[in-house]
């Protein structure tokens, strides 16, 4: 990935409602005896036209919350509101009519694909689910295919005859097929090589701006978040430890664990090195009954009593963490 971002998106206007209001978002699974949080009281915004990522390590929940925003299972808790409508107090026939203002594209697009299904068969699908007529099926996805580089000598073809990035470009254009109100985007660079990555994410800002799209950004590479996004969350064991701008939350992280993370991605700056910020134990799989959940693996509140027995909340402002001590620890 590029040093470089892609140009933020400042013409956003967050004085209005936001597109999508989440608020004590919780997402519990239930394995024998014990329940399993695996989202837990998430709450945060995302203004149209913007695109917001959500950060943090494998198992931490950020794929488990994109599904619970879009309603591809029940929630235990909390409200999900698109656009002035709460979806979460929808079911059957209203909730499947409100998902066609919401879509979803997934991390493998070849898994993800019906590989036997023609690459026009596959962008049109969307719209035969919606009721969409024949002959503007074609013509619509026809027209997405060729804004995404995909000309007639594609539209016969299946996915085992492309390329990881011409397969993506697939799934950009299923994916955006609708116009949708909301794009959710579940790591969909991750299974490409670098290079293609950077052409992938420059395609999708430039139907964003084209089209006026609003993303919400389920990825692990930091790089990719810091090239893409406009404002960042960052999660641990499901719950929001820090949010901001990426601009604040790149340039001066506040939490220990923000930190950590930052630490260990790799600088693409030839030559360059930096501290590694190393965390204690192992990753856990449950939060803690009291206290700070990242207290047992933090450098700074590990034998802290405050950390052990009390949970921070969020602060306010344009960078929010939760940490009794934020900015202590710097890489």
């Amino acid at each position: 990935m590029s040093e470089t971002t892609l140009p933020r998106t400042d013409h956003v206007d967050r004085a209005g409602e936001p597109l999508l209001s989440v608020r004590g978002l919780s997402r519990s699974y239930q394995g024998g005896r014990r329940r399993y949080d695996v989202v837990n009281d998430v709450s945060f915004d995302v203004w149209a036209g913007e695109t917001v990522g959500i950060v943090g390590e494998s198992g931490c929940g950020k794929s488990t919350l994109a599904r619970a925003v879009l309603r591809l299972g029940d929630v235990s808790a909390g409200r999900v509101t698109l656009g002035g409508t709460e979806l979460t107090a929808l079911t059957g026939r209203a909730l499947r009519r409100e998902r066609r203002r919401v879509q979803m594209m997934f991390q493998d697009p070849f898994g993800s694909l019906d590989p036997r299904m023609s690459v026009r068969a596959i962008v049109e699908q969307p719209l035969a689910v919606h009721g969409v007529p024949d002959p503007e099926r074609s013509r619509t996805a026809e027209e997405v295919l060729e804004d995404l580089g995909l000309g007639e000598s594609f539209w016969d073809r299946t996915t085992r005859e492309l390329s990881g990035g011409q397969r993506q470009r697939v799934a950009i254009a299923r994916a955006l097929v609708l116009r949708p109100e909301l794009t959710v985007l579940d790591e969909p660079v991750s299974a490409l090589d670098v290079s293609v990555q950077a052409q992938v994410l420059t395609m999708l800002r430039r139907e964003q701006r084209r089209l006026g799209l609003t993303y919400l950004f389920i990825v692990h590479d930091l790089a990719a978040a810091e090239y893409f996004c406009d404002r960042v969350l960052v999660l641990y064991l499901g719950e929001v430890v820090e949010s901001g701008s990426a601009e604040e939350i790149f340039r001066r992280p506040q939490h220990p664990y923000t930190v950590s993370l930052f630490s260990a991605a790799p600088d693409p700056r030839p030559g360059a090195s930096k501290k590694r910020v190393l965390l204690r134990g192992e990753p856990q799989s449950r939060r803690p009954e009291q206290g700070c959940p990242f207290a047992s693996r933090c450098p700074v509140g590990f034998d802290r009593e405050v950390c052990r027995t009390s949970k921070p909340a969020l602060t306010r402002g344009t960078q929010q963490v939760a940490c009794h001590f934020p900015g202590e620890l710097v890489a």
